[in-house]
């Protein structure tokens, strides 16, 4: 019991993860974190903290990071869909700025390691979702970075419909672009 599948993407570090699921008339079984299974992928990070929010259809939250004190993330959807992306804002990273997105359901019960250094966001489909992660540190409130979910330099195609009043923090609405937080960096 307890295998994974673990898919790749063009932008090294992160992984899809796919659990066996194993299912009968009274419902299913599914082990969502085996340490052994997920080192033998490749994840061998020390997970500290677990997380859990809900969120209702159109709330986009993201894109975020931590700024001093960088978090490993594992996410999954509990109950729900989202469209999940990561953004690499690795120092020298051949793939810098560039995104990845990966629809998360309670249904497909996928999984998502977004590593260090990464911008993260989502984007609920659903009318209603909760979705769980687990990080490798402790959030600390003053230390949360951001950058612009729809920066036209990343080019995001986020699923939106047009017309689709999108539900946002106030901080998410006032975050900068790539070039500023680029920038900040290289005069930081």
């Amino acid at each position: 019991m307890g295998k994974i599948t673990v898919e790749t993407c063009e932008i090294e570090g992160l992984k899809v993860i796919t659990p066996a699921v194993y299912g009968d008339e009274r419902g299913y079984f599914v082990e969502t974190y085996h340490y052994n299974d997920y080192k033998e992928a490749g994840i061998d990070q020390v997970f500290v903290q677990d997380n859990q929010s809900s969120s209702i259809k159109n709330v986009l939250r993201g894109l975020h990071f931590q700024i001093h004190f960088p978090q490993d993330k594992l996410v999954r959807v509990i109950t729900g869909e989202v469209f999940d992306v990561a953004v690499d804002l690795r120092p020298g990273s051949a793939t810098y700025g560039k995104w990845h997105g990966v629809i998360l359901s309670a249904e497909n019960k996928k999984q998502f390691f977004v590593p260090k250094n990464f911008a993260h966001g989502f984007l609920v489909l659903s009318d209603y979702a909760e979705f769980a992660y687990k990080c490798t540190d402790f959030y600390h409130p003053n230390d949360e970075g951001g950058i612009r979910f729809d920066d036209p330099k990343i080019g995001i195609k986020w699923p939106i419909a047009p017309g689709t009043e999108l539900i946002m923090s106030d901080k998410d609405k006032k975050w900068g672009g790539i070039e500023e937080y680029t920038e900040s960096k290289k005069n930081g």
